[in-house]
C-alpha cells in the first residue's frame, strides 16, 4: 500500500470564516497530520441567537490526535486563531506562528489558563520547521494584519503552498510587502509547486486590488476638513489603517485616543513585536474629554456593529465620559461583512439622529480590501505555476468560480468543501473519504454541539413563544382540575379580548375533569394531551403554536 498526501478542510471551505485545514502524509489511515489555522465565525440572532462564537467540530481530529504533529497559524485574524484557546486541550500539540501572530495566540492561551510555552515563535523563510514528514516555511505575504504568511509545506509527495489570506500590496504601510520575485523563486525550487491552496474571497472582484498606501491622502484630507471631533472605526487588527488614521490626526493637530480593548491590545502587541513604529502618542479618554473637540480623533472598536463595542456605546449616548454631539464626524473605514448590515445600520442611524455626520467606505476612498481580487489571484497562479489548484476561504460560489478560472488557464482544479478528504498524491486529485463535520457553539462559557438542540429550541421559542403548564395529582391519583399556565413571549390577550392564560387553563380543566384513571397515571399521555390542548387553544386565539413545558407534580401519601 503506497503512502499518500491528503488535504481535509474542517472549516473555511464553502464558507468565509472558521478556517481549519488538515494536511497529512503517510499510509492510508495512518498519515501524520498537521493543522493549518483554527478559527471562528460569529453567531447572529437569526440563525444562532445568543451564540457568541462558532467554531469547527474537531471530532475527527480528536479521534486521530495521536497522529497530529502540530498547528501552524498563518495570521492573527479571529477567523484563523479564535478557536485555538477554546479547543487546544482537545489536541494538545505544539503551535507554530511568527512573532506578531504568536504573541496574540499566547495572550489568548494565557487568558484561558493554558500553557503559553506551547506557542513557538518561528522565523520567516528560509527557516524551516520540521515536524513528522513535513518541512514548513512561513512566507511573508501582505494582508490587512501584520506578519501574515503563506505556508510552504514540503512533503515526500511534493510541495504544497497554502496562501492563507493575502493581497498583492507592495506598499502595505505596516508589515510585509508582497514579493513577486520571492514567490517566483518558490516555484523554481526543486520540482516546483505541486498544489496551491488559494484564497478565493474576492474572486468576483474584477479590478486589480489597491494598496493600503493609497488611503493616506484621502484620509488626511477628510480629517483636516472636519470642524469638530472626529471618530473613526475599523478592524482593530488592521494596524496599517490605524497608523494611517493616527498619522492623519497628528498632521492635522489632533490627539489620538484609542477606545476599546481590542484596539488597545492590537496597538500594544504591534509595539511589543516591533511591527509598529512611529505611531503617534495616544491619550486616555479623560484627557480627550478636556481638549477642544477639534483637537481630538477617537479610534474606536465596533466597525461591524457589535453591541458592546465602543462605536455602539457612543451611538447610544456616552462611553467612558465621552459623547458625540451635532457637527462631529464619524468614519467607518471598513467594509461591512455580509450579515452585519442591520447592526451597522442601527449605529449609523443613531449617530445621524444625534446630528453626527456619518461617512462610510462604499466609495472606496477610505477603505481597501485585504484580499486578492480576481486579477491578483490570476497573478498568484502565474507566479507559482502549480500543477493543481484547490480553492479555499470562500463560499461555494467563490470556490466554483475559482476552479473555472484555474481550469481556463490549463490547470487542474477541484472544488473541496468541509469534510471532503482529497488524495493529492497523483497527477489529479481524487476524493478518498468523506468526514463528518459540524460546528461547536460557544454559549456563554460552555461549548455545545450544533446538533445538541439548545439553539434549535431557542429559535423555536423566539418564533413561537413559550407556555409553562403545571398540574397536580394527589396521592390517590386524582388530578386537581385547576391547571396553572404561565406565558412568555406571547400576547396576553386573545382576539376576543380575554386572557390567553385563563382560556388555556379553562380548556385544560375540562380535559383534566374527564381524564380517565389510566391517562392520569401515565405521565407521557398526560404530557402529550396537555401540550396538544395548549397549542391548539393558542393557535385558535392568537395564531401561534408555542413551545410547551408540562410540569406534573404528584403528591405522595405520608
Amino acid at each position: 500500500m503506497a503512502e499518500r498526501l491528503i488535504y481535509l478542510p474542517l472549516g473555511g471551505a464553502g464558507e468565509i470564516g472558521m478556517n481549519a485545514y488538515v494536511y497529512g502524509y503517510g499510509l492510508p489511515g495512518k498519515e501524520r497530520l498537521i493543522l493549518v489555522d483554527l478559527g471562528v465565525t460569529f453567531g447572529d440572532m437569526e440563525g444562532s441567537p445568543g451564540i457568541d462564537l462558532i467554531m469547527p467540530d474537531l471530532t475527527w481530529l480528536e479521534k486521530n490526535r495521536h497522529r497530529l504533529e502540530a498547528i501552524f497559524v498563518t495570521h492573527g485574524h479571529e477567523d484563523h486563531i479564535g478557536a485555538i484557546a477554546h479547543l487546544w486541550k482537545r489536541l494538545d500539540v505544539p503551535i507554530y506562528a511568527r512573532r506578531f501572530t504568536g504573541t496574540l495566540v499566547r495572550l489568548k492561551m494565557e487568558e484561558h489558563g493554558l500553557p503559553t510555552e506551547v506557542v513557538n515563535i518561528t522565523e520567516a523563510r528560509p527557516a524551516v520547521t520540521n515536524v513528522g514528514p513535513f518541512g514548513v516555511q512561513f512566507v511573508p505575504i501582505s494582508h490587512s494584519i501584520p506578519e501574515s504568511s503563506a505556508l510552504i509545506i514540503d512533503t515526500p509527495a511534493g510541495r504544497v503552498v497554502h496562501t492563507g489570506d493575502f493581497k498583492m500590496d507592495v506598499t502595505p504601510v505596516v508589515g510585509d510587502a508582497f514579493d513577486p520575485v520571492g514567490l517566483s523563486q518558490i516555484a523554481a525550487e526543486g520540482k516546483g509547486v505541486k498544489v496551491l491552496a488559494c484564497d478565493s474571497t474576492n474572486i468576483f472582484s474584477t479590478h486589480p486590488g489597491r494598496s493600503e498606501a493609497v488611503l493616506a491622502t484621502p484620509i488626511l484630507e477628510w480629517v483636516m476638513a472636519q470642524p469638530n471631533m472626529v471618530v473613526a472605526t475599523t478592524f482593530a487588527s488592521n494596524i496599517a489603517r490605524l497608523k494611517t488614521l493616527a498619522d492623519a490626526a497628528r498632521a492635522s493637530g489632533r490627539k489620538v485616543c484609542l477606545l476599546g480593548r481590542a484596539m488597545r491590545r492590537m496597538v500594544s502587541v504591534g509595539f511589543d513585536s516591533g511591527i509598529l513604529k512611529d505611531f503617534p502618542e495616544t491619550i486616555g479618554p479623560e484627557e480627550a474629554a478636556k481638549l477642544p473637540r477639534n483637537k481630538v480623533l477617537l479610534l474606536v472598536t465596533g466597525s461591524q456593529g457589535e453591541r458592546r463595542a465602543a462605536s455602539a456605546q457612543l451611538s447610544r449616548g456616552r462611553y467612558l465620559g465621552l459623547s458625540l454631539k451635532e457637527g462631529d464626524s464619524f468614519l467607518f473605514s471598513s467594509k461591512t461583512i455580509p450579515g452585519n448590515e442591520k447592526s451597522v445600520g442601527r449605529i449609523m442611524n443613531a449617530l445621524s439622529e444625534a446630528g453626527v455626520e456619518v461617512w462610510d467606505a462604499d466609495d472606496g476612498l477610505y477603505h481597501v480590501s485585504g484580499h486578492a481580487n480576481r486579477p491578483d489571484i490570476e497573478a498568484m497562479h502565474d507566479l507559482l505555476r502549480p500543477k493543481v489548484v484547490i480553492p479555499m476561504h470562500g463560499e461555494h460560489l467563490h470556490l466554483r468560480e475559482h476552479v473555472l478560472l484555474a481550469r481556463a488557464k490549463g490547470m487542474t482544479a477541484e472544488i473541496v468543501t468541509n469534510g471532503t478528504m482529497l488524495d493529492l498524491t497523483g497527477d489529479r486529485p481524487k476524493v478518498c473519504d468523506q468526514v463528518e463535520t459540524g460546528r461547536l457553539y460557544l454559549d456563554g462559557n460552555l461549548l455545545i454541539g450544533a446538533m445538541d438542540g439548545v439553539v434549535r429550541d431557542r429559535i423555536r421559542m423566539a418564533l413561537n413563544g413559550h407556555a409553562m403548564v403545571s398540574v397536580i395529582v394527589d396521592e390517590d391519583d386524582n388530578v386537581l382540575p385547576d391547571a396553572w399556565v404561565e406565558l412568555m413571549g406571547l400576547s396576553e390577550r386573545t382576539r376576543s379580548g380575554g386572557e390567553l392564560a385563563r382560556q388555556i387553563e379553562a380548556e385544560l380543566s375540562e380535559f383534566l375533569e374527564r381524564a380517565d384513571a389510566r391517562t392520569v397515571r401515565d405521565d407521557g399521555k398526560m404530557d402529550e394531551a396537555i401540550r396538544k390542548i395548549t397549542r391548539q387553544v393558542a393557535m385558535e386565539e392568537i395564531g401561534k403554536k408555542p413551545e410547551v413545558t408540562v410540569s406534573i407534580s404528584r403528591l405522595m401519601a405520608d
